[in-house]
């Protein structure tokens, strides 16, 4: 009996929640209607209040409004709440993210016009390939049909379209060829949702809303994000002819199926949609339903913190479907994902002498592909900086400015270093794409050739893998440590070797390095602005009205305040061994030297050991931990360090 109270309650709740669902639309689109006659301030605050997720359905699919009733926030707090109290509701977590938004981006809607205004004859093609992985629930609605290609006309038009990557444009997906079939070329069921429970509570589903849950081993898997998220296509020169050569405009599922994370059945989702054990009622109303475990928040993170944050800006002007909060929500997750799991940094000095400071800055991408990856408008870049005890900087590469450009980057685009010694030399990691003329460009189109690809590869990656071809490192020279480690290749590793000029300035130094990402660069987009369309005008307002700062990725820090200038090149002072396994060092030379004090240091400067002074120096040092420590040797005519490694 308590159950069928329950079950009745849930199902009044279902239909106070449809009735609502109903008047919220109507709301909306009077909004629409009226929005000549309100100013952006007065049109945004309505958006906030009135807007919606779309609840209507077509031949396929459906709105992801038509979802969010069962899984969405739970008003009474039982479904979708963690075990410490977190809401977890699939569509507020989804509502916010580049994948919600994808066919309302600013910044793709402006591309796919710059595209078409280049190549006018490939409208139809451009347009139809386009809308399959940004508008899928639109495009294969209309495949089903027979009614392609499919316009943006078409989609604007298309309130499911609209929806972007919704509910059903993921959990519709089959896995017909899944892991073989790339550029969006997908396979849909009609009105079947899979999941990845494999005893779904079907009726109430199948009752209420028509479609039919289905449990699915293959709706965890990386393979279903690779039919979008491998994008190949076709070369064409200046007079729009083809070339005959096809081009990876991104390629992440081969990049991750070339790693150690895809052998270790690490999949996209694990950290796209991380999981949780806590058991979790996964529909509102029924809370008469077993709970779920394990369960995949829906934050579907990636790294596009500028692009968020422009559309939060332009919600009214973008038809957003989301709240600011949602917005936000995505955008603080996206900020901390960039910044704890996406590279280690490593800063160390390795030796100085008069004239020259020599520091190795150390990256390991710890990302399940290269960094960056996706769109190859991204970049990352080293910022190198060395401050004097005046606090003046006296070495500078990677600067950028408030517009978020990069200070002395080349004008075509920046080569690949392994050694930096001057501010004009700048590590920026990134793709370069080559026309079929060997120029570079931002068109897709004409995109035939990689001139340069150094972005970091993930762990694992190796030359001689299946899946190389489509995403080749390239236009680099000269630089034995890049995924490299001696012989052992796959280290996802980059070491950049700053040869610092001292110009006779002996004093102690503060050195900061930073790596920096910004997902949009002010020069990928001079093509396309040197064109006007009414997409590519109101990205060009939007982003010239945006927040140009970069997003701080990784960062260190050496203040070697208390060294001095130090020498090491004295050749008859030997330290042994070195790296030592026990922490356990000698030194043979040092009598010789009349050494008046030993000191042992950390990379900071920060002594770890008291010093010793050389009447009570006996040749042996214990170091106090695992690290990398500066022995250093205070004699009549300078200081002598040697670098030490306890590993």
């Amino acid at each position: 009996m308590k159950k069928f109270l329950l079950r009745n309650k849930a199902l009044l709740a279902l239909g106070i929640a449809i009735l609502v669902a109903g008047s919220f639309t109507l709301a909306t689109r009077q909004v629409a209607d009226a929005r000549p006659f309100h100013s952006q301030d007065e049109l945004l605050r309505l958006h906030e209040m009135m807007a919606s997720l779309p609840t209507d359905t077509n031949s396929l699919f459906a709105g992801s409004g038509k979802c969010s009733g069962c899984h969405g926030k739970d008003p009474a707090g039982v479904a979708f709440v963690t075990n410490n109290g977190e809401d977890v509701n699939i569509a507020d977590d989804w509502a916010g993210t580049m994948m919600a938004n994808s066919a309302k981006d600013p910044l793709w809607r402006a591309k796919v016009a710059h595209e078409i205004l280049v190549n006018p004859t490939l409208t139809q093609d451009i347009e139809n390939t386009c809308t399959k992985c940004h508008a899928p629930t639109g495009h294969f609605e209309a495949a089903y049909h027979n009614q392609l290609p499919y316009s943006i006309d078409s989609m604007v038009v298309d309130s499911i379209a609209l929806d972007g990557v919704n509910c059903s444009g993921c959990h519709q997906i089959m896995d017909t060829l899944m892991g073989n079939n790339f550029t969006g070329n997908l396979f849909y069921s009609n009105r079947i949702a899979y999941g990845p429970y494999m005893d779904p509570a079907s009726a109430i589903m199948e009752f209420f809303v028509g479609w039919v849950p289905v449990g699915s081993p293959h709706v965890t898997k990386s393979e279903l994000c690779g039919g979008c998220h491998t994008l190949i296509t076709q070369s064409h020169d200046s007079l729009q002819n083809a070339t005959g050569n096809s081009f990876f405009e991104q390629a992440t599922y081969h990049e991750w199926k070339n790693s150690i994370y895809s052998t270790a059945d690490s999949t996209c989702q694990d950290c796209h949609i991380p999981r949780i054990t806590d058991s979790i009622d996964i529909a509102t109303n029924y809370p008469f339903l077993d709970g779920r475990s394990p369960f995949g928040k829906h934050h579907l993170i990636g790294g596009n913190v500028f692009m968020l944050k422009l559309m939060k800006q332009n919600m009214a002007s973008i038809s957003a479907t989301c709240t600011p909060v949602n917005f936000d929500t995505t955008i603080a997750r996206t900020t901390r994902y960039l910044r704890n799991n996406t590279l280690d940094i490593d800063l160390q000095l390795i030796n100085r002498i008069n004239d020259t400071a020599y520091y190795d800055v150390a990256l390991t991408n710890k990302a399940g592909h290269k960094f960056p990856s996706g769109y190859p408008a991204r970049i990352a870049w080293v910022e190198f900086r060395v401050i004097d005890d005046q606090n003046d900087t006296i070495f500078y590469s990677g600067e950028y400015d408030g517009n978020g450009n990069v200070v002395n980057r080349d004008a075509t685009w920046e080569p690949h270093y392994n050694v930096i010694t001057n501010d004009a030399q700048v590590q920026i990691y990134e793709m370069v794409m080559g026309d079929f003329y060997g120029a570079p460009t931002t068109v897709l189109e004409r995109s035939d050739t990689v001139l340069k690809d150094n972005r970091l590869a993930p762990k694992g990656f190796m030359n001689g893998h299946p899946s190389y071809d489509t995403m080749k490192i390239a236009g680099i020279f000269g630089d034995p440590d890049f995924n490299f480690s001696g012989p052992t290749e796959g280290t996802g590793m980059d070491i950049v070797h700053f040869h610092v000029p001292m110009n006779g300035y002996t004093g102690p130094l503060l050195v900061q390095t930073k790596v920096w990402y910004h997902s949009v660069p002010r020069p990928w987009l001079d093509e396309m602005f040197a064109y006007n369309s009414p997409e590519i005008d109101s990205f060009r307002n939007f982003y010239n009205n945006a927040d140009q700062a970069p997003t701080l990725v990784a960062e260190a820090e050496i203040d070697d305040v208390n060294l001095g200038a130090l020498q090491y090149a004295q050749k008859n002072l030997r330290v042994f061994p070195n790296p030592t396994s026990d922490g356990k060092i000698w030194i043979d030379g040092w009598k010789e030297l009349n050494v008046q004090n030993v000191r042992v240091v950390d990379l900071t400067g920060k002594e770890v050991l008291a010093p010793m002074a050389g009447e009570q120096f006996s040749g042996t040092i214990s170091l106090p931990d695992r690290g990398v420590y500066l022995v250093i040797f205070e004699t009549e005519t300078g200081m002598i360090a040697r670098r030490v490694l306890w590993h």
